[in-house]
């Protein structure tokens, strides 16, 4: 189920408390995904890096904190799960968090887990009492589904995860959003999918050629987000053509003599790809997961 970010109602009780504890506004498409939460929905955020996708997991952690149940949240390196660790801690206190991976267990009995996704695929496998009181799981990067090497480890906690969990996928780089979240309320029931195209931190790509540094688009061009016209730097474009036409002007010699340097190509390449489940099913569970709405997801 998609939802437009601009049409959302008045907030509940939980998110009108979870939001007098923020100190600012919640932007329209945190406000949906929120809301889709406390009407017991999973939900599917995708919007760019800075926007605030963080804030819903946040929400998912106190509606855990405020029945009384448990909240996992996963990411896909150590480096985050050290980060919103912290983050959380900072919080909420260290008696309500804990941290879970390969090389370290910091109260993981605490209602509120921090840990690696291939963490949470063991428990799961292992029919881990830990997962007792669970109620939701943020999935923080959740594009690495697509991952030809680690996608299997994503696909199948969200295959294994019981029912009654609520599940909270982050995303900035997630490209059919509308097919990736199709597939998530197949297999695992209301999905409500959030996508905001506002970039609050504007991106600049630059290259660098020689010894200069150009911005790579030029920042005139006109239109935004997808629609906007990529038109490569006319500074760019001219210091590449004088050094070609310098390098035409050289001598070379007959036995092996100057060649020029090797110059960088100008490459553009879009930031978002299509996160797509395989075409397989689970091992596992060989009749849990419907034909694959594509098969670019790992290839």
């Amino acid at each position: 189920m998609s939802t437009d970010p601009s049409a959302v109602s008045s907030p509940g009780p939980e998110l009108d408390d979870f939001m007098r504890g923020l100190g600012f506004e919640l932007d329209s498409f945190q406000r949906a995904a929120c809301q889709a939460l406390e009407h017991r929905h999973g939900v599917l955020v995708c919007a760019p890096t800075g926007a605030g996708k963080t804030v819903v997991g946040e929400f998912a952690v106190h509606l855990a904190l405020a029945s009384g149940r448990k909240c996992f949240y996963t990411t896909p390196i150590k480096a985050l799960s050290n980060q919103k660790y912290a983050d959380l801690t900072e919080r909420y206190g260290p008696e309500q968090v804990g941290l879970l991976t390969g090389d370290t267990s910091v109260n993981a009995g605490a209602p509120v887990v921090v840990m690696t996704t291939e963490v949470l695929r063991n428990m799961l496998y292992a029919e881990s009492d830990a997962l007792r009181g669970l109620s939701h799981v943020v999935m923080d990067e959740v594009h690495f589904l697509a991952d030809r090497f680690r996608g299997a480890v994503w696909e199948e906690v969200i295959l294994h995860l019981p029912d009654d969990v609520r599940l909270v996928s982050l995303s900035a780089t997630v490209s059919n959003a509308e097919e990736f979240g199709a597939w998530m309320e197949t297999v695992r029931g209301d999905t409500t999918v959030v996508v905001d195209e506002h970039r609050p931190i504007p991106l600049t790509q630059h290259v660098l050629v020689g010894r200069r540094l150009f911005d790579l688009f030029d920042a005139r061009a006109s239109g935004q987000g997808r629609r906007r016209e990529l038109v490569i730097d006319s500074d760019l474009v001219r210091y590449v053509e004088q050094r070609e036409s310098t390098d035409r002007e050289l001598a070379f010699g007959r036995r092996g003599g100057y060649r020029p340097p090797p110059r960088p190509e100008v490459v553009a390449r879009p930031t978002r790809r299509a996160c797509c489940p395989p075409s397989r099913s689970s091992s596992a569970a060989p009749d849990a997961t419907p034909p694959s709405p594509s098969a670019a997801g790992r290839r």
